[in-house]
């Protein structure tokens, strides 16, 4: 180990910890630094010099939360072929965006294009934008929900959950499952649901058929509704 080397990139990450306490405004503005030298501190072994691991190291140096230390430390991973100050330029949002798709594509990661990307988007356009690049949907907004559940409730819900993610593949979400759960009740209960939601069964309905049945139920509405147009 470098003992001079490891002092000074110890004693920057202090310095830059120390600087953001102070500049709450500009707080996270040399995040792409921070990063750089964490790694480095990893890489390197530098933590020794006082700490009989990196993670206490981290749990020294980020009391409130490891995560964002393994948040900047993958920003510098996966985007090692970007200047750091244009990396800062984006803020480290748009920067951990970034490096989502930096970790899929590996070699194939196109910088120059991204990055681009990255600057003309806001941050919600970027987290759009990235969305669809992993699931090929477009991005829907989300809200956590919260309820309480006995344990006596817990096998019932669960199995219902297990059943419903065998019919719409295990890659779907707990919150997707949930809903054709729903949705399935609603319909069986037509005197009180709107068309809206009978409209929505049949969706979700259709979407778990097979692509070539997809297409055959596609055609025969349009049969059903050339027959309807000639009748008038």
């Amino acid at each position: 180990m470098d003992k001079a080397r490891a002092q000074q990139v110890l004693a920057r990450i202090d310095e830059i910890l120390r600087w953001e306490q102070r500049t709450d405004q500009q707080k996270d503005q040399k995040f792409a630094e921070l990063g750089k030298h964490l790694c480095e501190v990893r890489d390197q072994g530098y933590w020794r010099l006082g700490h009989k691991s990196f993670e206490a190291y981290l749990e020294e140096k980020f009391p409130d939360s490891r995560r964002k230390a393994y948040y900047l430390m993958s920003i510098h991973d996966h985007l090692r072929q970007i200047p750091t100050a244009e990396i800062e330029t984006l803020g480290w949002s748009k920067a951990l965006e970034l490096a989502k798709v930096a970790r899929s594509e590996g070699r194939r990661f196109d910088s120059a294009t991204w990055l681009h990307r990255a600057k003309e988007c806001t941050k919600q356009e970027l987290k759009e934008e990235v969305y669809k690049y992993f699931t090929g949907e477009d991005y829907e907004p989300y809200e956590m929900v919260y309820f309480k559940l006995f344990e006596s409730q817990l096998p019932v819900v669960e199995r219902a959950l297990y059943v419903a993610s065998r019919m719409v593949g295990t890659e779907r979400s707990r919150g997707y499952c949930l809903e054709l759960i729903c949705a399935d009740f609603l319909a069986g209960r037509t005197e009180e649901s709107t068309p809206e939601e009978m409209l929505l069964v049949i969706h979700r309905l259709v979407h778990l058929l097979p692509p070539d049945y997809q297409t055959r139920l596609a055609n025969h509405s349009e049969e059903a509704e050339s027959k309807a147009a000639r009748k008038c």
